[in-house]
């Protein structure tokens, strides 16, 4: 699951888009059941995400992920997830590297290693595992931290919908998403929230405009069933200007669970000179 990414577009460009440099922090969510929908509706689910995000538009940005997930079915039936992965993103858009691990249960799957290298109209991707390949992308797909300012941009510009593709190494390192996010009307920094958490009390974050967001992931390869193609799964959030996501809601069709912004801390960074 690819959760709260960052981005990269051209250096210049990059800033202006998101109206700033991204902030380098550490955030952690406390994840519970929302709702269970479906045929494979279950009883429960708790976990937690940990983010770490540095970095900036001439160094490139790197990020780390890991979600610890506990889904009870029922009867006794308990399904731990546990995801790990780090990413670094050049700040131009122009280089992906990333190194996916996922155990689930006792068991664990292949890691997926791999970069991705955009030249001209293309990207190349070289994946050292799970097996040693080397295919091509059509260069309009962007990365995770460019999806994210892509998002920031249109937000600023006053759009309410924005369709990407995108890549990020997730699954066996060959899955491609369309992604469609919509975008509502900007919340001020003034704007107390109906549930504040560690960054709306953040001295660093209270003057900060942040969008209501929600982008559903498609599976690109997937054939659409009467015209209609459910998405994969979707993720709703609240986006700050600076990268910075709470009030997460991961949907996964058959279950929605939330994700509560516990801890925020922001980390040094040095600027982009």
């Amino acid at each position: 699951m690819a959760v709260v990414a960052g981005s990269g577009f051209a250096n210049q460009q990059a800033t202006a888009a998101a109206g700033g440099p991204f902030l380098a922090h550490q955030a952690l969510y406390e994840l519970s059941l929302v709702k269970s929908r479906g045929s494979n509706a279950i009883n429960g689910a708790r976990g937690r995400i940990l983010y770490n995000f540095s970095g900036n538009a001439c160094e490139g940005y790197t990020s780390e992920f890991r979600q610890v997930s506990e889904l009870d079915s029922g009867e006794g039936k308990l399904t731990l997830s546990d995801l790990r992965s780090s990413s670094w993103e050049d700040g131009a858009g122009k280089s992906y590297r990333f190194k996916i691990d996922t155990r689930m249960n006792d068991s664990e799957s292949a890691p997926v290693d791999g970069i991705a290298e955009r030249t001209g109209d293309h990207i190349t991707v070289k994946l050292k595992q799970p097996v040693a390949k080397t295919f091509e992308l059509d260069g309009s797909i962007v990365f995770p931290t460019e999806q994210i300012q892509h998002i920031i941009a249109a937000a600023r510009g006053g759009k309410s919908v924005l369709e990407l593709t995108i890549y990020d190494g997730s699954d066996n390192g060959e899955k491609v998403y369309n992604t469609l996010s919509v975008i509502g009307q900007p919340i001020s920094g003034d704007r107390a929230p109906a549930l504040p958490d560690p960054s709306t009390t953040s001295d660093v974050m209270k003057s900060l405009m942040r969008w209501p967001v929600t982008v559903s992931y498609y599976d690109r390869d997937a054939h659409a069933k009467n015209g209609e193609q459910t998405p994969v799964y979707a993720m709703s959030f609240e986006l700050y200007e600076n990268g910075v996501s709470r009030a997460l809601v991961l949907d996964y069709n058959d279950f929605v669970i939330s994700g509560a912004m516990g801890k925020f801390d922001v980390k040094d960074s040095k600027p982009c000179r």
